[in-house]
Order: structure tokens, then C-alpha cells, then sequence
């Protein structure tokens, strides 16, 4: 009688026990992931010889110094949205031309007045479904 007890307890343990284990890798509130040791330290003496360094700017950058500060400038909304949706606004989606961005249009109200304008009201207009993706 007395080992069905220990054994009842023990497996009603069981969740407790594996919740608290699993409670111990959960990382500390605003605490890094990612831990390094050995060589990989911050302070490790050895690591200036094994880590690469900033990447250095290159001097021969262009008229508009663009190449020579690629590094530190943020990347341009053209930038983002080139990479993001593959949309190339520098370059005219008729002849191929180059277009130069000349202002942006913020204000909510101007942006209501040009969409009436144009014959649109500013909602979402209704969308065919998605079509099936073919390898």
C-alpha cells in the first residue's frame, strides 16, 4: 500500500517538476539571449584578433558620397521599399527613366483632397483571392 502512495505522489509531481525546469530557461526580463564566453567575451584579450572589426568605408565613393557613408546612414524609405516589395521608385515604370523624388505629400487632408481627385475615396478597394503558387 505504501509504494502505490510514493509511486501516485511522484507521478503527480511530475508536471510540477517539468514546469519548473522548463521555468529555469526562460530568460530574465530585458536580459540579452545570447551569451558569449571564452574567446567571444566582451573583455576576452584574444578577441580583437578573432572578431572582425566595423567594415571599413570605402574612399572611393561617389559624386554624392553615397558609397563612402553607405555604413552609418539609415537606409532611405525608397531604400525599404525597393528591398521589401521589389519596387523600384528611382527608376519610371513606363520608359525606364530615372525619377527624382521631389516632395512627400504627409498632410491627411491633402492626401483626401488628391484621392478625390483622382476618382478615389481612399478605402480598400475589393480584392480577387490570391492565386495558387506553382513551383
Amino acid at each position: 500500500m505504501n509504494a502505490d502512495r510514493d509511486t501516485r505522489v511522484r507521478h503527480s509531481r511530475l508536471p510540477t517538476r517539468f514546469i519548473a525546469r522548463l521555468a529555469a530557461l526562460v530568460p530574465r526580463p530585458k536580459a540579452h539571449g545570447v551569451r558569449y564566453h571564452g574567446l567571444f567575451a566582451p573583455n576576452a584579450r584574444e578577441r580583437a584578433g578573432i572578431v572582425a572589426g566595423p567594415k571599413a568605408a570605402s574612399k572611393a565613393g561617389g559624386a554624392d558620397g553615397t558609397a563612402a557613408n553607405a555604413c552609418t546612414t539609415p537606409m532611405s524609405w525608397m531604400a525599404r521599399l525597393k528591398r521589401v516589395f521589389a519596387v523600384d521608385l528611382r527608376r519610371c515604370p513606363h520608359c525606364g527613366g530615372q525619377l527624382q523624388v521631389i516632395g512627400a505629400i504627409t498632410d491627411p487632408g491633402v492626401i483626401a483632397r488628391i484621392l478625390k481627385h483622382m476618382g478615389l475615396d481612399g478605402r480598400l478597394q475589393a480584392r480577387a483571392p490570391p492565386s495558387a503558387l506553382v513551383n
